[in-house]
C-alpha cells in the first residue's frame, strides 16, 4: 500500500490534484479528506459552532484519522465520517472504505501533524497564489456550502489567512514534492501518476517464485 498526503491552503487545488491521481490510478485507489474528520461538536449549539476556528489544527480529530489510516495499513476496512458543512457538525452517518493499494489523503493540515505526516510514503504540497485561493473559496462556500459572501470574507480575514500563515504554509517544508497550480500542473500530475501506475503494474506482475508483488 502507498499512502500519499496532499496538503495546501484552502482553494489551492488539493482535491483536484487528488481526483486526477485517482483517475490515473483507477479503482484500486481511494481519496480520504481530512475535512471528514472535523471534531463532531454535536454537544454545541449552532451559534457556538459558528464561533469555532475551523482552520486551526485543534478543529480536526486527527487521532481518529490516524487510527483509520493505520487500520487500512493492516488491511482492515474503516467507516469514514460524513461532515455537514451547512450545520458545522459531524453527522452520525459514515461511508465504508475498504483497503486499497493507493490511499490519497488530502487536507489543509495533513502535513502539520508529525504523527499523521509519518504515515505517508509521499508528501505533496499544492502551492497556489493567495488571490486565486480566495476566489475559489468564495465560489465554493457560497455555491456548495450555503454561506453568504460576507461570512466567507469575514472568516477568511479572521481565521483562514492567519491560520494559513501560522500552520499551513510552514508545513510546506515537510513536502517531498511542491506542486504549483495544483491539478492544473500537468507535468507534476503526470510524474506522480506514472509512479502510481508503475507501482500498480508491479503488483500485477508475477515474481520469479510465482508470488505477487506486495
Amino acid at each position: 500500500m502507498i499512502m500519499i498526503g496532499i496538503a495546501g491552503g484552502t482553494g489551492s487545488g488539493k482535491t483536484t490534484f487528488a481526483l486526477a491521481l485517482q483517475a490515473a490510478a483507477g479503482e484500486d485507489s481511494v481519496i480520504i479528506s481530512q475535512d471528514s474528520y472535523y471534531v463532531a461538536n454535536t454537544h454545541l449549539s449552532f451559534e457556538e459552532r459558528l464561533k469555532i476556528n475551523y482552520d486551526h489544527p485543534d478543529a480536526f480529530e486527527d487521532q481518529l484519522l490516524i487510527e483509520h489510516l493505520q487500520k487500512l495499513r493492516r488491511g482492515e476496512p474503516i467507516e469514514v465520517p460524513i461532515y455537514d458543512f451547512t450545520a458545522y457538525v459531524r453527522t452520525d452517518r459514515t461511508i465504508p472504505v475498504r483497503p486499497r493499494r493507493i490511499v490519497l489523503v488530502e487536507g489543509i493540515l495533513v502535513l502539520a501533524n508529525p504523527e499523521l505526516r509519518s504515515l505517508f510514503d509521499l508528501k505533496v504540497f499544492v502551492d497556489t497564489d493567495p488571490d486565486v485561493r480566495l476566489l475559489r473559496r468564495l465560489t465554493r462556500d457560497v455555491k456548495e456550502r450555503g454561506r453568504s459572501l460576507e461570512s466567507v470574507h469575514h472568516q477568511y480575514l479572521s481565521t483562514v489567512k492567519p491560520m494559513h500563515e501560522a500552520f499551513v504554509e510552514p508545513s510546506k517544508k515537510y513536502a517531498d514534492l511542491i506542486v504549483p497550480q495544483g491539478g492544473r500542473n500537468q507535468v507534476a500530475l503526470e510524474t506522480v501518476a506514472a509512479l502510481l501506475r508503475q507501482y500498480l503494474d508491479q503488483g500485477r506482475s508475477p515474481r520469479r517464485n510465482g508470488e505477487m508483488e506486495p
